[in-house]
């Protein structure tokens, strides 16, 4: 494939489905700059990667594993222990949200704890398999039942509190 037309794929790929990703990585880790970030990430190493990805139609699932990747690689980190500047001061003002993107949904996943969200976005939000969601977290597929589970329990509660 020549530069040119591999620019071109890359390019077209990036534009239909960047929207998706960011939601993709918001639905991960909770927060929309972080969701950029992981974004930005993935896009870079799919770029290099992408003669091969491209040639195997790995594009998708290549980008969602370098998103669930690197943040976990982001919660590892020691610096993301520290919270810099002072609390009450230096809190971010929160970004206004469009209208599709604020729901019930969204707010009962962020409140999970940070594998029941992820092995319930792999699984019921982009379908993935047992097997897959195993693969992609790198734990065991009884593990993956196990926060499924109880991950859409708790949005059930969560989401049928809302309608009281």
């Amino acid at each position: 494939m020549r530069s040119t037309e591999r620019d071109r794929a890359f390019s077209d790929f990036v534009r239909a489905r960047r929207l998706h990703l960011r939601r993709v990585a918001y639905a991960i880790c909770g927060d929309w700059h972080q969701a950029d970030d992981l974004v930005q990430t993935a896009l870079v190493k799919l770029y290099v990667a992408w003669p091969r990805v491209h040639r195997d139609g790995r594009e998708e699932a290549y980008v969602r594993t370098i998103i669930v990747r690197a943040d976990i690689d982001e919660h590892r980190r020691p610096w993301r222990r520290e919270s810099p500047g002072l609390p009450a001061v230096d809190r971010p003002a929160r970004e206004a949200l469009p209208v599709e993107e604020r729901s019930a949904l969204f707010d009962a996943l962020q409140a999970l704890p940070t594998m029941q969200r992820k092995a319930a976005v792999l699984r019921h939000w982009l379908g993935l398999s047992v097997a897959e969601t195993a693969h992609e977290l790198k734990i065991g597929e009884g593990t993956v039942k196990s926060h499924s589970s109880r991950g859409l329990d708790a949005l059930r509660t969560a989401l049928a509190g809302d309608r009281h």
